[in-house]
């Protein structure tokens, strides 16, 4: 059905518009949406704002399945006006046009335009896209349930539910690791892993298996296989990875707690991305059985949650001898609180963006002039290059160990960035390796003294997530030599959601010394209540 009133020139611009969509005419859908900082195009992953940043979403999109215009509905809304700096005395015409669209594979969608005529041609100035209804969002999710798995009906962690990462083993079902080579030759696993028992004992339910970037080696959060998951605050940008599914699931509202694993930033980096809340816990501290490793020398298991609060419960519970009935006894030292001092470590903010940094300066200023301000020193961590450097090649050696085998096995399994990251693994002679370990020992030694009277505490990553068309190259550089130090220590560190970076937010990362999980979320959610709504972005 289509209304009669439609100006013909318009309808056809509309026509081959929906040509385009369909052909994926990445050239001829560019031209259709009007230039400059102005032209909007929403749906519900969010708002872009500006013909470049539709531009580049859609270059990534790809393009949509087969369907067919069902209805155009036509309402004028403007003759002649000024709609924009380009218009003249025969521009500025103004249309609203709605249109349903049928999928043959099943399914409607709605789309919601504005067109302006734009030097003698329409244009689109603002649209909003509302999608089928999808069965469930694969780039986010291996499997997803209402639940997936009950919990216990009563306990402290009750009504809440958990998106896991796709490495941890799950009674009666396989591990997929992001590969789906790697997923059609596992078996089901027999034994749930305890860091998953221990969610379920109280009271969360698994909303589901979540995805992460192949063989959890990576720290984008992008998958060749499935897709990348939507970063949950920032629309075209990336998620995060390695533990980019559970963090997008919490970041959009589809689970409340993401359990992840963090070898050089895993749960730290999506958390920051996200503005989301991401404890990596004390190395060893949550026991790793039931989860594939990637480096055991560093893989931890954590949380990644939208609040404090949550976080807390989480923390309270897993981590203490009432919760769980597998923590390794080093639990102890997170009963006290931690001392409200820190130190500001100055090679790290070396890696840290301009924009960024201001924010991180103005944090701390604020900090100073509050009602309960803290001590701030700087401080040395030692060359990081050195520090990555070690942390690489030990974390390459273990991670050729443990999945060598399979990818000699499986050539063209894994995408090329990870590929390349295996390939160069696979060159670490044990004399470097053994080199390595040797250099990390002084470099943990100083990270544990610097943290055994105070808190360390620096933006988690160089600056707000990096859109998905973007060349991170450099971004990953700088981002590892930032997580890596606390992961070659073996501490705890928290991301929290305290800096918002030209509209984006950017987390804090407190570091402290091994076994103060608990106290290091206590200590994070005072700094958070401190800076309150609006200080420090």
């Amino acid at each position: 059905m289509t209304d009669a009133t439609i100006p013909a020139d318009l309808r056809e611009a509309f026509d081959a518009y929906e040509r385009a969509i369909v052909a994926n005419d990445l050239d001829a859908l560019d031209a259709f949406f009007a230039p400059g900082d102005d032209t909007l195009r929403g749906d519900t992953a969010g708002l872009l704002v500006g013909h470049d940043a539709i531009s580049g979403f859609r270059a990534l999109r790809g393009g949509v399945p087969p369907r067919e215009i069902a209805e155009v509905h036509y309402r004028p809304l403007a003759r002649g006006g000024e709609f924009g700096p380009e218009a003249d005395s025969t521009d500025g015409d103004v249309a609203l046009l709605v249109s349903v669209s049928a999928f043959r594979g099943g399914g409607r969608g709605l789309q919601t335009q504005v067109w302006q005529r734009i030097d003698g041609r329409w244009r689109i100035v603002a649209a909003h896209v509302t999608p089928r209804t999808p069965a469930l969002d694969r780039t986010i999710w291996r499997s997803v349930g209402d639940p997936f798995l009950q919990g216990a009906w009563e306990g402290p962690l009750a009504g809440l539910t958990v998106a896991v990462k796709d490495l941890f083993a799950i009674a009666g079902f396989r591990i997929g690791a992001g590969n789906p080579t790697f997923l059609e030759e596992a078996r089901p696993e027999k034994v749930t892993a305890p860091a998953v028992a221990d969610l379920l004992r109280a009271g969360a339910s698994l909303r589901g298996i979540a995805r992460t970037d192949e063989f959890a080696y990576s720290i984008a959060g992008d998958n060749v296989h499935y897709g990348t998951p939507p970063n949950g605050a920032v629309v075209g940008a990336l998620p995060g990875g390695s533990s980019s599914g559970p963090a997008s699931a919490v970041a959009l509202g589809h689970a409340d707690i993401g359990l992840a694993t963090d070898t050089a930033g895993s749960i730290r980096v999506p958390a920051s991305y996200q503005g989301l809340w991401g404890l990596r816990t004390t190395h060893d501290l949550v026991p790793r059985q039931g989860m594939l490793p990637l480096a055991q020398s560093f893989d931890t298991v954590g949380w990644l949650t939208r609040d404090g609060e949550t976080l807390q419960r989480v923390a309270d519970w897993c981590l203490s001898y009432d919760g769980s009935a597998s923590t390794e006894n080093v639990y102890g030292a997170s009963g006290d609180d931690l001392p409200w001092r820190f130190l500001v470590p100055e090679e790290i903010l070396d890696c840290v963006e301009t924009d960024t940094r201001t924010a991180f300066s103005r944090l701390l200023a604020a900090l100073a002039a509050s009602d309960d301000p803290p001590p701030f020193r700087a401080v040395h961590t030692g060359d990081l290059d050195a520090t990555f450097t070690a942390f690489r090649t030990v974390q390459g050696a273990e991670a050729w160990r443990n999945d060598g085998e399979w990818l000699r096995a499986h050539p063209g399994a894994v995408g090329p960035a990870v590929a390349e990251r295996f390939r160069a693994a696979s060159q670490i002679t044990a004399a470097e390796e053994a080199a390595a370990r040797h250099d990390l020992e002084p470099i943990a030694a100083h990270l544990a003294e610097l943290v055994d009277g105070a808190v360390l505490i620096f933006p988690t990553v160089p600056g707000p997530a990096p859109l998905r068309t973007a060349d991170v190259d450099a971004v990953r550089a700088a981002t590892l030599r930032m997580t890596a130090p606390a992961a070659a220590a073996g501490l705890p560190a928290i991301s929290v959601p305290l800096l918002t970076v030209n509209g984006a937010p950017v987390g804090v990362c407190l570091v402290s010394r091994a076994g103060t999980d608990i106290a290091l979320v206590r200590l994070a959610r005072r700094l958070a209540a401190l800076v309150g709504a609006g200080v420090g972005r």
